[in-house]
């Protein structure tokens, strides 16, 4: 059961708008239009379609129409083969991890959210119907009210970077006020959403980036940033660390990082071997592989150095959702938008990602 009350039913102009919408005769949306992701492939597999199956809700999941939507490096990725080994057998898929809108419907069960109501959220990265849609469905805890003071695209392009570095830095390390923290590769959505969390959370934060990006990262509280193309960032960066999150993940930064921390320390990376390992050899043998992998290295580095190390995931975490909802309302945590496209244009967006044209956050709008 859900419950859901109208405001209104918007209808396409033919110019952009909402079309093709299907309603049953409750008025709750039963298709809609989406980008579906048929094969892998490059920027030209996806397709913008009409009369795309809108799921029931279960109890505990809210119907979001979507406003704006943002494009993570995930996608990317995933439109291009990676977690084939997951997703293949799913296909098509809708891309999409965050999102901002309004409540369309609410499952019965759902306590904290009412129709009308501004949002936004993050899918988890295994969900096979994402938000490069009108409409979305996430679950009551993925979802949080939109901070009022940012705009739809604004909002969009928080969610899922902010929380990857809150996993990281709250729920592993568990960083607290006056310790330690080092991002490698501080300029990117997760990077410079972790220094931001680090900060807020009373760290001495350092970080390794662009040029272009050291005057917004010092701007936002960090002591230290070092431009990797112009200094050795190993020799530049000074004493050792309690946390360090390692957005780029090879073996160099890797080598660094665990160099760089203290005793009891924990090394996070992004670039986690688990789905490459599964792609290459299929569910059975590589999840169990990756998992020996991981605790092999658990292992090694906890007896060579004395530290934690830990492939780092984004996961629903609703208070820090919340967290991280009252810190963009306050204006301490943001991610600039680079650029925005309406979603027809999907394909644009997703080739100005791939030949690295815009550097930074790529923003889908939906009218």
């Amino acid at each position: 059961m859900i419950r859901l009350i109208s405001r209104r039913i918007e209808i396409g102009t033919g110019d952009g708008g909402i079309s093709n919408l299907g309603f049953d005769k409750r008025g709750i949306v039963t298709s809609c239009r989406a980008v579906l992701l048929p094969r892998f492939g490059g920027p030209e597999v996806l397709e913008f379609r009409d009369n795309v199956a809108v799921p029931d809700l279960k109890p505990n999941q809210v119907l979001v129409r979507a406003r704006a939507v943002s494009i993570n490096p995930l996608d990317t990725r995933m439109r291009s083969g990676y977690g084939r080994s997951i997703f293949e057998p799913l296909l098509p898929l809708i891309l999409g991890r965050d999102i901002s809108g309004e409540v369309a419907a609410v499952g019965n069960s759902v306590k904290s959210l009412t129709v009308g109501q501004e949002v936004f959220g993050a899918l988890h990265p295994t969900a096979v119907r994402g938000s490069y849609t009108d409409y979305a469905i996430l679950a009551e805890d993925e979802l949080a009210p939109k901070p009022g003071s940012l705009s739809h695209a604004e909002a969009s392009a928080i969610p899922f970077a902010a929380l990857t570095a809150w996993r990281a830095l709250k729920s592993t390390a568990r960083i607290r006020e006056g310790h330690r923290v080092l991002v490698i590769g501080g300029g990117g959505a997760v990077g410079f959403s972790a220094i931001q969390l680090a900060v807020a959370a009373g760290c001495h934060v350092s970080t390794t980036c662009g040029g272009e990006s050291i005057s917004r990262i010092l701007a936002a509280g960090a002591e230290q940033a070092v431009d990797y193309t112009i200094e050795d960032a190993e020799v530049a960066l000074k004493g050792h660390f309690d946390a360090v999150l390692d957005t780029i993940g090879v073996p160099d930064t890797e080598r660094m990082g665990i160099s760089l921390l203290k005793k009891g320390g924990h090394y996070m990376t992004l670039q986690g071997e688990a789905a490459s390992v599964t792609d290459k050899h299929g569910l059975a043998i590589g999840l169990p592989m990756a998992a020996a992998i991981l605790l092999k290295k658990q292992i090694q580095y906890r007896y060579s150095h004395g530290i934690e190390y830990w492939w780092n995931y984004m996961r629903a975490d609703a208070e820090g959702l919340h967290e991280i909802r009252r810190l963009s309302e306050a204006g301490k945590l943001q991610v600039p938008v680079d650029k925005t496209f309406p979603i027809s244009q999907v394909r644009e967006a997703h080739e100005a990602k791939d030949r690295r044209q815009i550097p930074g956050k790529v923003v889908l709008e939906i009218d």
